[in-house]
């Protein structure tokens, strides 16, 4: 059976501490987060993953992780979205965001924070996950033809890969 929505959820890469006070949302990322970005990135090319879409927190970690997918999987800029309530809002407020993408889009990937991507992803799949690390992706397979439908009864298939995982 083929899935009729994908969602990719993924965690920022590692972002740096070294600039004491600057605001959280401006953090960047640190040389392991970038290095990270770009396997998990080179990985998902590997296994023929390429959503259609992309939407990341406003928080400089996600969107410069969101980019460097963008690029490695040679998806078109124009297809990366920012949208506020990917930043700390919850993890109603991401799933509504996830709702209201067209549903024309067979797949979108998410760019975000814990714990709140932890809790998405342990919305749906059936084994807990106890942390989406730093690069961390979840893949969410559902056989709905409507982002407003997805849920845990629906899903048909997931994958939950990060940088330590071989």
């Amino acid at each position: 059976m083929e899935p009729k929505k994908t969602l990719y959820i993924a965690r920022h890469a590692k972002s740096s501490w070294d600039f004491p006070g600057r605001a959280d949302i401006d953090r960047p990322l640190a040389e392991r987060g970038l290095n990270n970005a770009y396997e998990m990135a080179r990985r998902m090319k590997e296994r023929g993953d390429k959503p259609a879409r992309m939407i990341s927190s406003p928080a400089n970690r996600a969107l410069h992780t969101a980019i460097i997918y963008t690029r490695e999987l040679k998806i078109p800029f124009e297809y990366l979205s920012v949208d506020e309530n990917l930043y700390m809002a919850g993890e109603d407020a991401i799933l509504q965001v996830i709702g209201m993408v067209d549903d024309a889009i067979g797949s979108i990937m998410v760019f975000g924070h814990n714990p709140d991507f932890t809790y998405l992803a342990n919305h749906f799949v059936h084994s807990q996950i106890y942390n989406i690390p730093t690069s961390g992706i979840v893949r969410l397979e559902f056989d709905v033809s409507s982002w407003k439908d997805i849920h845990r009864g629906k899903l048909i298939g997931h994958l939950f890969d990060y940088p330590k995982k071989k």
